[in-house]
């Protein structure tokens, strides 16, 4: 019989959309949030909420940061990333979908200027900087055709 863990373990689930126009994507620059302020990130991204679906949550995220709305199925799952900072804080054990996203309706804007300062087009082979460490791995592996269907950050081996 296997012992149970003192605590069980928990993971905090997220969703990245990666807006595609061609072989660019839109990326927005993170201000006054006191997390990664200054770094170009996902277009939309957030917290999956409690009875909410990672696909559903994406759909949401995207219409309340960029304004535009996208279907379910123009959702193109690239990869789901669990990641660590390699400590047992419940909060740094995470699970994040990212999608790319091909077609909406409406024209993207910052709608949480709390949050963003900045709303860019970059090609993928000329990136900006800086970019979160997890999600440049996303983004370089989408450029080069070489992500796996699910990718692990943070463990060693």
């Amino acid at each position: 019989m296997v012992p149970m863990a003192a605590h069980s373990f928990a993971l905090v689930p997220s969703s990245y959309v990666l807006l595609l126009r061609g072989r660019e994507v839109l990326l927005q620059r993170r201000h006054h949030t006191g997390y990664m302020d200054g770094f170009w990130v996902a277009g939309a991204a957030g917290h999956v909420e409690p009875g909410e679906a990672a696909r559903q949550g994406a759909v949401r995220e995207t219409a309340e940061e960029l304004g535009v709305e996208i279907e379910p199925a123009a959702l193109e799952l690239l990869t789901v990333m669990q990641r660590t900072d390699g400590t047992d804080t419940p909060r740094e054990q995470r699970v994040d979908w990212f999608w790319a996203c091909r077609s909406w309706a409406g024209e993207p804007r910052i709608c949480e200027p709390g949050k963003a300062s900045h709303l860019e087009w970059f090609p993928l082979d000329s990136l900006p900087s800086p970019i979160p460490d997890y999600e440049r791995l996303v983004l370089e592996g989408l450029r080069d055709g070489d992500l796996t269907p699910d990718t692990a950050v943070g463990f060693g081996g």
